[in-house]
């Protein structure tokens, strides 16, 4: 009874993870992805937020630079697309931030003394923490894991990385970079609102990641104003 059962629900699933597609001469050509096979509902949850996370910090990337041109035009890009094809070319071991990763790069954008593309060095400490809560890896599957202490470490990073670019100034005042505009008559909070986007979606998946290992995540008390950027890299795997 069981196999006769089962087996509309293997066909359903060979059947789905069959990818259809239009070939030259005009017919319909289907393709078995084996991938689909190795991936659980979870998996999928974990690729959906991951490419939504990628895709929202290159919006604010974009939406900063468009506010700050000066920082662009520091590191010598030809173009605001030139400056963010650099910054998510994969790489990380941009000269000017001097071996800085994650939590250090994003402070070092707050520096007074750092003369270098701020956007640069805090988007590249972001995207570095997003990188390592996700293990360094664009797709997962079944045997894959996340740390779901890391996933709420980056949460609040984000949180950290708000309050400092609403705060952070020079010697005259002004502010470091330009983000959120209160001071008009039609404000501009679309950076907070984006970052909250990303905060809701790694907070989510955190209490995801704990549901399936029936833990509980270490939730810290610290104040905005003397935050630092929690560790996500180097807390390894747990």
């Amino acid at each position: 009874m069981f196999r006769h059962r089962a087996f509309p629900l293997v066909l359903v699933t060979l059947l789905t993870s069959c990818a259809t597609r239009v070939g030259s001469d005009g017919q319909r050509e289907t393709h078995f992805d084996a991938r689909y096979l190795a991936k659980s509902e979870v998996d999928r949850v974990i690729d959906t937020h991951r490419t939504e996370l990628v895709a929202g910090l290159r919006r604010i990337a974009e939406k900063l630079y468009r506010r700050n041109p000066r920082e662009w035009r520091k590191a010598g890009q030809a173009s605001l697309d030139a400056a963010l094809a650099r910054l998510f070319s994969g790489r990380f071991d941009f000269p000017e931030l001097e071996g800085r990763h994650e939590g250090a790069a994003a402070l070092f954008a707050f520096s007074p003394d750092y003369t270098g593309d701020r956007v640069l060095a805090l988007m590249s400490g972001l995207l570095g923490m997003v990188y390592a809560t996700f293990e360094y890896k664009q797709e997962f599957f079944m045997l894959d894991d996340l740390s779901e202490q890391k996933l709420y470490n980056c949460a609040r990073n984000m949180e950290i990385a708000i309050w400092k670019l609403a705060s952070s100034r020079d010697g005259t005042g002004e502010l470091l970079l330009l983000s959120n505009e209160l001071d008009s008559t039609q404000p501009n909070l679309s950076f907070e609102r984006e970052f909250g986007r990303l905060i809701g979606l790694l907070d989510t998946l955190s209490k995801v990641m704990a549901d399936k290992h029936g833990r509980s995540v270490t939730r810290l008390t610290q104040s905005v104003a003397a935050a630092v950027f929690l560790p996500v890299g180097a807390l390894g795997f747990k």
